[in-house]
């Protein structure tokens, strides 16, 4: 193996290692049950699974491939799987980012890569159980890199002189080593235009339907993506992403969730202030989830200034830097400012009132209710400058501590033009008008290796509980044996109504944070949930209209006719879990009970009028959606491994 083979090994070692230390505690049986984070052994294909339920297709095409694997493969291991890959292509995709973006050194890339795994937004996020959203962040480093690349195939300047070796050059395409000039050679460099083109395509919209496993992962994606792609790429790129969004975006052209969202949502899921931080602060630090609850216990102390301020601080001595970079460098640093300070207006009054306007006027608006989650969008910047701030503070420390005239040159050669990269000739010293002493060079190497190192320890302590769980709080859980029998007892049609009132469920073996009610993707028949939550007092109503009067009709003990007009053929009766029951059991002594133990109880509602959210039409649109969503990620996945970019050689 090469020596940039073995460092990109080390890297890849180390993502895994803290992706291991983060999620440790899933690496046991059972399944994922926290908040909002739901897995179970198996889910099904329903109307609601293809985004064609009451509720706005929040969760497509996430539920519909997690229906479709979980006959073979089970729900619990794939859902883990997903997880687990995420991480670790976050960090690793922040490590290759800063390669080929600052020619960052092995023990640079390892800053990168911690940076974009342990942080607060990864903790908030994982609490929350937001796993289908971190898919999305880890597709941002592999976007910004397919689109750059193909900018900078199709930017059409063919440059055959020798570039002048200083950071600027360092402007790397997608899957690339090398300056932007360099890249643009064809013939001459032995990569035909063709293969880097469609390889980069290929990457781009892998990393497009990677991000789409949520409607906001997409909106992440398409924000680096559409930004780095350059003019020329900008239509075929905008296009490519709008077939990858082809889930979601039928699902809501085909009426689902047309109805508009509460705007009491705006205030609910706008950025928090975190202590001692204000909004702003919190988001800069990457942190500022709405719900108080789904933070590590570090965030409510002063290690949540203490953190921020060292995070903040390590970003500032790389700014500079990646702001030389050129096009590609300042657009991901504008993308960050503007990722930190509109969610930040969003949560002051008049951001409201014009977030609330938006969510009851504009269709679909409601994505945007839950800001602080596109601060994800700064992660790119931030392990950029983070690499970069490694060689900036090392040249620094270095001018401080000699006195020699001649560190001038030789120390300002490395910085701004050797690059001096651990991983291999390819990535050191590319073009270098300077010559330095080896002596120079192994001292500054060590020295970059000594300042990452202090680098990684001041991101990981202040936030020591991300570790094993975040603290503890992501475990997996064993579902009741009755749930299983519940499946098996549901045989005829009519959807399902549930008690206690209500999404959310506090089981004695899902621990002491609420967790969303498991049922709908438990069983086979379509659950009605009426989407409304208690966030910071605020009740926000769903856009379950028909779940929310067979609700109101069951606490009212409506009679079971009332109820089989609305479609419903089973009630479910969730006994362990505290809610509002209402006068329910007037209407229960008129249904047939089928199952019960001590956990559960089922009931049948004879002769429910079929009431369809979806017709057949609706369904084979909404089905082939998803296998061309399906077919893009695999097909650009296979397709972009079978045509990498490989790092020409340096010019004579």
């Amino acid at each position: 193996m090469t020596s940039s083979g073995r460092a990109r090994a080390w890297v890849a070692g180390y993502c895994a290692l803290l992706t291991a230390i983060i999620i440790g505690p899933l690496a046991g049986s059972g399944y994922l049950l926290l908040r909002d984070a739901v897995s179970t052994p198996r889910s099904y294909l329903t109307d609601s699974a293809l985004g064609l339920g009451a509720a706005a297709p929040r969760a497509v095409p996430q539920d519909a491939l997690i229906a479709v694997l979980s006959p073979i493969i089970d729900g619990g291991i794939l859902v883990k799987a997903i997880l687990i890959v995420s991480l670790w292509s976050a960090g690793y995709g922040a490590a290759v980012l800063a390669r080929r973006f600052v020619s960052a050194s092995t023990s640079a890339q390892l800053v990168a890569a911690t940076l974009a795994l342990w942080n607060p937004f990864v903790a908030e996020r994982l609490l929350q159980g937001h796993w289908s959203l971190l898919a999305g962040y880890a597709a941002l480093p592999w976007t910004a890199l397919a689109a750059t690349r193909i900018r900078t195939i199709t930017s059409g300047h063919v440059s055959s002189q020798r570039p002048k070796a200083t950071i600027s050059t360092y402007i790397p395409a997608a899957i690339s080593g090398t300056s932007s000039d360099t890249l643009e050679t064809t013939s001459g460099l032995g990569l035909p235009r063709r293969t880097g083109t469609l390889g980069g395509w290929a990457a781009l919209i892998a990393s497009f339907a990677a991000a789409g496993l949520t409607p906001t992962g997409s909106l992440l994606a398409a924000i680096i993506g559409l930004a780095l792609v350059g003019r020329r790429a900008f239509l075929p790129a905008t296009v490519a992403w709008l077939a990858t969004c082809a889930p979601w975006l039928t699902a809501t052209a085909l009426g689902s969730g047309a109805d508009p969202s509460d705007p009491a949502g705006v205030t609910a899921f706008a950025a928090r202030a975190e202590p001692w931080l204000g909004t702003l602060g919190s988001l800069a630090g990457l942190g500022g989830i709405w719900n108080s609850e789904a933070v590590p216990a570090s965030r409510t102390t002063p290690l949540a200034l203490v953190g921020t301020v060292l995070l903040l601080a390590i970003v500032a001595c790389g700014v500079r830097a990646v702001w030389n970079l050129g096009r590609d460098g300042r657009t991901l640093l504008i993308i960050a400012v503007v990722a930190i300070t509109l969610p930040a207006l969003g949560a002051t009054t008049w951001g409201l009132a014009v977030g609330e306007w938006l969510v009851v006027h504009v269709p679909g608006a409601g994505l945007l209710r839950d800001t602080q989650k596109y601060v994800a969008l700064a992660m790119p910047a931030y392990a950029l400058c983070a690499a970069a701030a490694c060689r900036t503070v090392t040249a620094a420390a270095r001018r401080l501590t000699t006195v020699e005239n001649s560190t001038d040159t030789g120390l300002d050669g490395i910085t701004e033009s050797s690059c001096v990269n651990e991983d291999g000739p390819n990535h050191s010293r590319a073009a270098s008008d300077t010559d330095t002493e080896p002596s120079t060079l192994n001292a500054y190497s060590s020295g970059t290796r000594v300042v990452a190192t202090l680098f990684i320890a001041l991101l990981i302590l202040p936030l020591a509980d991300l570790a094993w769980g975040v603290g503890g709080a992501l475990r997996p859980v064993h579902y009741p044996a009755g749930w299983a029998q519940i499946v098996d007892h549901i045989d005829a049609p009519g959807d399902v109504a549930v008690l206690p009132a209500g999404m959310f469920r506090r089981f004695p073996y899902s621990g002491t944070a609420p967790v969303l009610d498991p049922a709908p993707r438990i069983l086979p028949n379509d659950v009605l949930q009426t989407g409304e939550l208690q966030v910071r007092g605020h009740a926000v109503t769903g856009e379950g209209n028909r779940a929310r009067t067979a609700e109101q009709a069951l606490l009212q003990g409506a009679p079971t006719t009332d109820l089989a007009a609305l479609g419903i053929g089973w009630i479910l009766i969730e006994r362990t879990t505290p809610g509002p029951l209402g006068n329910s059991q007037i209407t229960l002594t008129t249904a047939e009970l089928t199952y019960q133990d001590a956990d559960l109880a089922l009931y049948k509602i004879p002769n429910p009028t079929p009431l369809d959210t979806a017709t057949p039409t609706q369904r084979h649109l909404s089905t082939t959606a998803h296998l061309l969503w399906a077919l893009l990620l695999l097909g650009g996945l296979i397709t972009a491994a079978r045509h990498p970019y490989r790092t020409p050689p340096r010019f004579a």
